[in-house]
């Protein structure tokens, strides 16, 4: 895992987990270059999380609590970003709050328009989120879920080592390409027709051939 303690003014916007996990230029093009564009789906999911960002919605339930648009950061990931729901549960072994008596345990809950993914890319983000409440809580936090929309269905995500290692070797990449300044290449996949940067990342570019290579080709009947 990473053992470096970052700066804030070096941190990474937590959310670009999913977008690195689901293509490391797609997060690039957003986060290094700062090239983003809207698309329907994109303007549905804004929407969508609007209501879970809602900060002036908080509810207690007995023996629950739910923060939304919680501000969350880690050292250690050298990222910071917001929470859309945040639950914290009256339990023994959980943390005490300075408000409400009592022990509670935080369950991060992420909101996602769509159906579940064939990709780690939803858990992962997940995953970054349990990590920068630990470090601000000083606790631990087994699992969270995910909520999509489409389904209005929770998925749990359990926050096994295995995850978390991915989550930390892939902050330590981000921050390695975010300081060369690097873009990743081309690399078409199924999905790039419905991402909102097609047209600016132009994935098709990725299988055009060379001159030499054409040339060759060509010369030897091949192409």
């Amino acid at each position: 895992m990473v053992k470096e303690m970052y700066r804030e003014e070096d941190y990474l916007m937590l959310s670009g987990l999913q977008h690195f996990a689901y293509c490391r230029r797609q997060w690039a093009l957003i986060h290094i270059e700062q090239q983003w564009a809207e698309n329907e789906r994109t303007i549905d999911g804004q929407l969508f999380h609007s209501v879970a960002h809602d900060k002036e919605r908080f509810e207690k339930r007995g023996g629950l609590l739910i923060t939304r648009g919680l501000h969350i950061k880690s050292a250690c990931l050298g990222m910071s970003g917001i929470c859309d729901v945040v639950e914290f549960h009256q339990c023994e072994g959980g943390i005490s709050l300075s408000v409400y008596d009592g022990l509670w345990r935080p369950f991060p809950i992420e909101y996602k328009k769509g159906l579940p993914k064939e990709n780690e890319a939803d858990e992962l983000q997940l995953c970054g989120q349990a990590i920068c409440l630990e470090e601000m809580l000083l606790c631990h936090i087994p699992c969270g879920s995910l909520f999509y929309g489409e389904n209005r269905r929770r998925k749990n995500v359990e926050f096994t080592e295995e995850l978390r290692k991915k989550v930390y070797d892939m902050a330590e990449e981000m921050h390695e390409l975010w300081k060369k300044g690097y873009t990743p290449k081309v690399r078409p996949k199924k999905g790039c027709n419905a991402c909102s940067l097609k047209e600016i990342c132009v994935p098709k570019l990725g299988r055009i051939k060379s001159v030499s290579v054409y040339i060759d080709s060509s010369l030897s009947g091949e192409g």
